[in-house]
C-alpha cells in the first residue's frame, strides 16, 4: 500500500546496485515470477514508486525495506539488459473523511483482536497491529498473514481509500467466518475422538473387571440390540438378516480386535435408516403452482411440465416412473425448483451432490470387508431424510465421472433411478435389499452431453432456459433485491435502486442465462453504500451513474446493429450460454481460380454449412456461377478468437454470398437463422426464444426464422413480438425475396444425358 514500509526478499545484486541510488517502482506481477524476459501483459495496471530504506544479508540471501511513496501506472515496459518502465504518477484520492477513516481503522483492529483469540501467538499481531496509525500501513502489515491471492492483492492496491477499506473489511470477515468453521469442525472431531478413546479405555476396564468377576460379557448390549431388531417392524427378510448379525456380535470374542465395535457400527446403521412405509402424500395442484410462482419469475412451460407431472403420480397413485432431470445453464434457478417440488408435496427434501464423484462406491458403498467401510451417498441420504418417501436432489448429474479404475458411478446410478429395480436397491456396505420406489429423484444437470443414453431413458427431460433480460429484470426486483437487503439487514427504506439502474446492471454488467451473477452485482451495491446508509437519516438512490461509479466500465459486450451492411455482410443469429446474440457473416472476393477461404474459428458443421450455402449459390444462379471460376471467395465470422459451430447459421451463409456476387447489399436491421438444406429448403433450428431476444436488444427491426419453428414463437414473450417483424420463412426464394427483394428463376437441373435410357 501506498506510505508503508514494506520488505523485498531475495533481491539479486544487480538489482540491488541499480536501486540504491533514486526511486525504482515495484509492480506485481500476474504468474510466474521466475521469468527471464518480461512485457507489459506480465504486469497489473498499477504499481508503486519506492526509495530503499535500508538492507538486510541473511544467510538466505539479500533482503531489503523499502518506503512505498504514491501509487503510479505503468505505461510502457521496455526490454533490454534490465526491464525499465515509463510511469505516471497515480495518487489515492483523498476520497475518505478523517472522521470516517479513523472509525474503519478501529473497526479493522477489532475485527482482527476477535480473530486473534482464536490462534497461538495472536497477542503478537494485536499488539503490532495497535500501533499503525493508518489503514494503508495495517493493510500492509495484515496483509502478510492472510491466504489472499495476487489478483485481490492487486485490487487492494488499485482502489482509492475508501473502497480499499470497505474491500479489505471484507476479506477481514471472510477470513474471520473461515477461522469460526475451521475451529467449530476441528472443535467437534476432537470431541468426537475423546469421546471415542474415552469409551474404549472405559470398555476395556470393563471387561477386565468382569473377567476378574467371571461374568458373561456383553450380554446386556447384545440383548439391546436384538430388542432393537425385534421392536423396528423391519421387513421378514431385514430383520433375519439383521438378527443373524445380533448372533455373530453375541458370540464375538471381546479379546478379538474390533469385530464387535464392526458389527455393532452396522447394525446402528441399519436401524438408522428408515424400513417402515410411509403413505405417500401427492401434491395439492394449485398449492403447487401456488409455490412455484412465488419462488420462480417466468418460466411457465417448466411450471406446466412439472404440475402436469404432479397430477400423473396423483392419478397413478405412485411414484413409479417419476425421476425427473432438470436441464439448463447455471443460475437458473433447477436446485431451488426440485426444492419448490418437496414443499408443495410436503416431503422431506435432501439435496445429493454428485460433481466429481469419480468412485463408484460412493454411491453403492465399500463392502464391509475393507477399514473404514460406510454406506454409499443414496443410503446415507435416506438416513438423513428419516423416511422412506423424500425428495432427493442430485444435483449436477452431468458432472458425474464415467468410466475408470474405481467402477463407473454413473452406471451405479442406473439401479438407483430405474424404476423396475430400485425397489430392490443394493448398497455393499448394508448388503441387504432396500426399496427406494418411495423416492421421488430430481436431477440437476448444465448439459445432456455428458450423461449416457440409458440413464438419460430412467428419466423425464424438462429443459430450463436462460432468462430474458425483462424477466431478469423482475427476478432482480422481486427476489433477489429483498433477499440481498434481507440479508445484509438493510431496510426497503434506506436502499432503493431505481429500474433503470437494474436493467443497466442486467443489461451491461451480466453476461449469463442465469441470475447469479446479477446477485453479486447487487451484492457489490449494497456494499459500497452500506456506509453511506449508516451516515444517512434518509434512502439512499442508486441511479445508472451511481451503478458506474460502483461497478466500473461497462464489462458485458454485445454487438449492435450497424448503420450500414455492404454488400456480403448480413447479420445472423446466435444463441451462447449466456443468452442470445447477433453475429456478422462477412464475405468477399479476389481475383483467383474458384477457391474458398473460410476463418473465424468456424467447427466443422458451420464450414459444411458453407459449402452448402456454395452448393445451392452456383446451382440457383448459374451465371453468377461461371463467373465464381475465376474469383477466388473469403468468408469470415468476427470475433475470431471465439469458436463458433452450429449449422443455424445456413441461411445466412447463402445470403451473405448471394449478396456479394450480386453486388447488392442487405438492410443491416434484417437479421435471420436457419438451417439450409442442399435442395434450398430452411430447416428447423434452436434456442429461439433466446436469439429474438438478442435481436431486440441489437436493434433488429425483422427476422427470418424457418417456417417449422412457428410452433416456438408460441414461447417468445409478447414484449418481443411486438417489437419485431417476425417472418417464417421455407425455401431460399422467401429468403431472397424477404432480404434483397429478389425473385429467383424456376429451379432446373443443368446436368442431362444425351443417350436415352429404356424405361421397363
Amino acid at each position: 500500500m501506498p506510505d508503508t514500509t514494506i520488505q523485498l526478499r531475495n533481491i539479486r545484486q544487480d538489482d540491488l546496485d541499480r536501486i540504491q541510488d533514486g526511486e525504482f517502482v515495484a509492480a506485481l506481477v500476474k504468474a510466474d515470477h521466475d521469468k527471464e524476459q518480461w512485457d507489459a501483459a506480465d504486469f497489473y495496471p498499477y504499481g508503486l514508486c519506492c526509495t530503499l530504506n535500508s538492507i538486510e544479508y541473511t544467510k538466505n540471501g539479500t533482503n531489503i525495506y523499502v518506503n512505498t511513496k504514491e501509487r503510479v501506472k505503468i505505461e510502457h515496459v521496455v526490454e533490454g539488459r534490465f526491464t525499465t518502465c515509463a510511469y505516471t504518477s497515480f495518487p489515492d484520492e483523498n476520497d475518505l473523511p478523517e472522521k470516517s477513516g479513523h472509525d474503519m481503522l478501529l473497526y479493522m483492529k477489532n475485527i482482527v483482536s476477535d480473530m486473534a483469540h482464536s490462534f497461538r501467538g495472536g497477542d503478537v499481531i494485536v499488539s503490532q497491529a495497535d500501533t499503525m496509525k493508518t489503514i494503508n500501513g495495517l493493510i500492509s502489515y495484515l496483509a502478510q498473514y492472510m491466504p489472499l491471492s495476487q489478483s485481490e492483492r492487486y485490487e487492494l492496491l488499485e482502489q482509492n481509500p475508501k473502497q480499499r477499506a470497505l474491500l479489505f473489511i471484507d476479506l477481514l470477515l471472510r477470513q474471520k467466518e473461515v477461522i469460526a468453521i475451521n475451529l467449530e469442525m476441528n472443535e467437534k472431531f476432537s470431541e468426537q475422538a475423546n469421546k471415542y478413546y474415552r469409551e474404549q479405555a472405559l470398555r476395556r476396564q470393563m471387561e477386565a473387571i468382569k473377567k476378574e468377576l467371571n461374568e458373561t460379557d456383553g450380554e446386556e448390549a447384545e440383548d439391546s440390540y436384538r430388542q432393537k431388531v425385534m421392536a423396528a417392524g423391519l421387513p421378514a427378510e431385514i430383520e433375519n438378516a439383521l438378527l443373524e448379525d445380533v448372533k455373530k456380535l453375541e458370540s464375538a470374542n471381546p479379546q478379538g480386535g474390533n469385530e464387535q465395535e464392526l458389527l455393532k457400527n452396522y447394525l446402528d446403521f441399519a436401524l438408522s435408516l428408515p424400513w417402515k412405509k410411509e403413505e405417500l402424500t401427492f401434491a395439492d395442484l394449485k398449492q403447487a403452482r401456488t409455490i412455484l410462482d412465488s419462488r420462480h419469475y417466468g418460466m411457465d412451460k417448466v411450471k406446466e411440465r412439472i404440475i402436469q407431472h404432479l397430477a400423473i403420480m396423483r392419478l397413478k397413485n405412485s411414484n413409479k416412473g417419476s425421476a425427473i432431470l432438470l436441464v439448463g445453464p447455471p443460475g437458473t434457478g433447477k436446485t431451488s425448483l426440485g426444492r419448490s417440488i418437496a414443499q408443495s408435496l410436503g416431503r422431506e427434501y435432501v439435496r445429493m451432490s454428485l460433481g466429481g464423484v469419480r468412485d463408484e462406491s460412493e454411491i453403492r458403498g465399500h463392502r464391509r470387508t475393507y477399514v473404514g467401510a460406510m454406506a454409499g451417498r443414496v443410503l446415507q441420504a435416506m438416513k438423513q431424510a428419516k423416511t422412506t418417501n423424500p425428495v432427493i436432489i442430485l444435483d449436477e448429474l452431468d458432472k458425474l465421472m464415467q468410466g475408470g479404475f474405481s467402477g463407473d458411478p454413473a452406471a451405479a446410478m442406473l439401479e438407483v433411478l430405474d424404476p423396475e429395480q430400485n425397489n430392490t436397491f443394493t448398497d455393499h456396505y448394508l448388503n441387504l435389499p432396500y426399496d427406494l420406489s418411495d423416492v421421488l429423484f430430481i436431477a440437476t444437470a448444465n448439459s445432456l452431453d455428458t450423461i449416457s443414453g440409458p440413464l438419460l431413458d430412467r428419466m423425464e427431460v424438462i429443459e430450463v432456459s436462460g432468462y430474458t433480460g425483462e424477466e431478469k429484470f423482475h427476478i432482480a426486483k422481486d427476489h433477489l433485491l429483498p433477499e440481498v437487503l434481507d440479508e445484509y439487514g438493510i431496510t426497503p427504506d434506506q436502499l432503493q435502486i431505481k429500474d433503470e439502474a437494474l436493467r443497466n446492471v442486467i443489461e451491461n454488467y451480466t453476461m449469463e442465462a442465469g441470475c447469479r451473477g446479477l446477485k453479486k452485482r447487487i451484492e457489490a451495491i449494497a456494499r459500497a453504500r452500506s456506509e453511506a446508509i449508516l451516515e444517512s437519516d434518509g434512502a439512499i438512490i442508486v441511479d445508472n451513474e451511481a451503478v458506474e461509479e460502483i461497478l466500473g466500465p461497462k464489462r458485458a459486450r454485445h454487438e449492435t446493429v450497424k448503420e450500414f451492411n455492404p454488400a456480403g455482410v448480413v447479420t445472423g443469429l446466435a444463441w451462447t450460454a449466456a443468452g442470445g446474440e447477433i453475429l456478422f457473416i462477412e464475405t468477399t472476393d479476389m481475383p483467383g481460380t474458384g477457391q474458398t477461404i473460410i476463418t473465424g474459428q468456424l467447427g466443422e458443421v458451420m464450414q459444411e454449412s458453407a459449402r452448402i450455402a456454395q452448393s445451392v449459390l452456383r446451382s440457383r444462379l448459374p451465371m453468377q456461377s461461371a463467373v465464381l471460376k475465376e474469383r477466388d471467395l473469403h468468408i469470415h465470422v468476427p470475433a475470431g478468437a471465439t469458436p463458433k459451430d452450429g449449422p443455424s447459421a445456413g441461411i445466412t451463409l447463402f445470403t451473405a454470398l448471394a449478396s456479394l456476387v450480386l453486388d447488392k447489399p442487405v438492410d443491416p436491421h434484417i437479421a435471420m437463422t436457419g438451417e439450409l438444406s442442399l435442395s434450398g429448403q430452411v430447416l428447423p433450428i434452436g434456442g429461439l426464444k433466446e436469439k429474438l431476444y438478442g435481436a431486440r436488444r441489437a436493434g433488429i427491426t425483422k427476422v427470418l426464422v424457418p417456417w417449422d419453428n412457428r410452433a416456438d414463437l408460441h414461447e417468445v414473450p409478447q414484449e418481443i413480438n411486438d417489437k419485431l417483424d417476425i417472418v417464417p420463412v421455407r425455401t431460399i426464394e422467401e429468403v431472397l425475396k424477404e432480404a434483397l427483394d429478389l425473385t429467383l428463376p424456376p429451379f432446373e437441373h443443368t446436368f442431362a444425358s444425351p443417350v436415352s435410357m429404356p424405361m421397363q
